[in-house]
């Protein structure tokens, strides 16, 4: 916090004692309010000196946020400066919706290709289809080698109400649109499905400030197609709104069980406990986890660990036990403080250390140097960490979640090239093109599924097309190794053209080691 910051809430305070204390308040006004002063004078001082004699140009801006920045990393890892220009993104993220036109795209070719409609949007409104490519907006061109994603997002976005023009090229023929933007929701549970006549499956990628609202709609529909059993995949989620992991905790499990307590200094004690009414109180659970599911992610699966509540499968989260509160500045730009620890059900603090610096903290270096994307590491399991879950179970605190199952990290068949293909765009490319003649061939995605394979012939013309088009020179070796893996990213990148998330993960769900693994611990 910059000392400008911090005499914004200390001076009420100074006032109000001046008030009652006459001259020597008015002094003790004075010294803060010259030191703050002081403080500030010299920032302005350096920044100016860079400004006219550094060797090479300095934007002072970037420079002074990322002073702030460095300043709170400080305190903690996740306190942390949001500029102004940054929130607009970050409060579309948290609040699960933006002002825009409701397309899914891609740049081929130098070119806006349209992926994906979203449903009731102002695309399928107006007409718009999956294939269309974008060549101008509003009368301007908006393509060639120089446009970017953010050019794309900039032109399209914007407040709901407002119109937007635009010249889609369908086939040979120029089309010109009027779209009139609209609330376009950002779907945090991109994928919820049956896996067999019992058993569900739902993906939260993040949790804002709608998902336990779109988690009860996603969950009762599987109830209604006959669930009784449930993986709910939280891997790679890196939280985000408390509220809304407690809350689906609350759908899990009977009246009065903890969900979480937390603690800070000027926020004091809170506890959560769940209420009555869940309406998957009955049904059995399995939670997948892995190293990348943080925050609010871990508060749902520690809700459920300590409480007995279901199986947590995978490798250790990611060990966030912190609590950030937005405090937005004069300038619009915003200070994420941490104001408070969570402790778990057992009461265990999972927030791993972060005595070795900012930049050891990010890399996770202990994690990477025990290797635990194949073994856990019990090192971790100390005496003074050990907690009891509602059943007498022992787990531990100081790092995360520890999966009650672990299941070690699946390199079958990876290799460079395989690595190299799917950082290049090349598969979503290729199925965009495949789909242009064949999008109407199958009813859904579970017909797709079952009846499409990616054939040696079609694999030969992606593998070209990687070469020619991305520039992916094809590795002989690498490609024999990883075959089969090409074959399924293929198949999935097609299948998400036409049916989204839904699409790809029916595609290599049947594969993932972990997922059969969470199946398997329902018997």
């Amino acid at each position: 916090m910059s000392e400008e910051t911090k005499s914004n809430y200390i001076l009420p305070i100074i006032i109000s004692l001046v008030l009652a204390s006459g001259i020597i308040g008015g002094q003790l006004l004075s010294n803060v309010t010259k030191k703050s002063s002081s403080e500030i004078q010299k920032l302005e001082d350096i920044l100016s000196l860079l400004d006219k004699n550094y060797v090479d140009k300095v934007d002072k801006d970037s420079v002074f946020e990322a002073t702030i920045s460095d300043m709170l990393h400080k305190l903690d890892p996740h306190s942390n400066y949001i500029a102004a220009r940054d929130m607009k993104s970050v409060n579309e993220s948290i609040e699960g919706k933006f002002g825009g036109v409701g397309i899914r795209f891609l740049l081929l070719r130098d070119t806006i290709c349209v992926t994906n409609i979203i449903p009731n949007s102002p695309s399928e409104q107006a007409g718009v289809k999956a294939g269309d490519k974008i060549i101008k907006v509003n009368g301007k061109k908006l393509h060639g080698k120089n446009t970017t994603n953010d050019m794309v997002l900039a032109a399209l976005k914007g407040e709901p109400g407002t119109s937007v023009k635009v010249t889609i090229l369908r086939g040979k023929k120029q089309l010109n649109v009027t779209l009139i933007r609209g609330i376009i929701p950002i779907s945090s549970i991109p994928c919820a499905y049956m896996l067999d006549k019992q058993t569900g499956y739902i993906l939260i990628s993040e949790f804002s400030q709608v998902t336990a609202e779109e988690f009860y709609t996603e969950s009762s529909k599987l109830v209604k197609q006959g669930m009784t059993k449930l993986v709910l995949d939280l891997r790679n989620n890196p939280g985000g709104v408390m509220a809304s992991a407690i809350e689906i905790a609350d759908d899990f499990l009977a009246k009065n069980n903890k969900i979480l307590r937390s603690k800070g200094k000027n926020e004091g004690e809170h506890t959560y406990y769940s209420t009555s009414g869940g309406h998957l109180e009955k049904t059995k659970l399995v939670v997948l986890i892995n190293a990348h599911s943080a925050s609010a992610s871990e508060i749902l699966a520690g809700a459920i660990q300590d409480n007995d509540r279901g199986v947590i499968v995978g490798r250790r989260s990611y060990g966030k036990g912190l609590i950030q509160k937005d405090e937005i500045l004069r300038d619009g730009s915003s200070l994420r403080l941490t104001i408070a620890r969570y402790y778990t059900p057992s009461g265990r603090c999972i927030q791993r250390s972060y005595k070795g610096g900012y930049e050891s903290y990010m890399k996770d270096e202990e994690r990477i140097a025990r290797n635990e994307f194949f073994k856990p590491d019990s090192s971790i399991f100390v005496d003074s960490l050990k907690f009891k879950t509602k059943h007498g179970r022992t787990v531990y605190g100081g790092g995360g979640i520890m999966p009650d199952v672990f299941v070690p990290g699946d390199t079958t068949g990876t290799s460079f090239y395989f690595t190299e293909l799917q950082w290049s765009g090349a598969p979503r490319a290729f199925a965009f093109d495949f789909m242009q003649q064949n999008r109407s061939k199958w009813s859904n995605s579970k017909d797709f599924v079952q009846q499409f394979q990616v054939s040696d012939e079609l694999l030969k013309k992606f593998v070209a097309f990687a070469q020619k088009d991305f520039h992916v020179q094809k590795d002989p070796i690498g490609f024999a190794v990883s075959k089969e893996l090409i074959k399924r990213a293929l198949k999935a990148e097609i299948a998400s053209q036409n049916w989204t998330e839904e699409g790809y993960y029916r595609v290599i769900n049947p594969f993932d080691k972990e997922l059969m693994k969470a199946i398997s611990c329902f018997n």
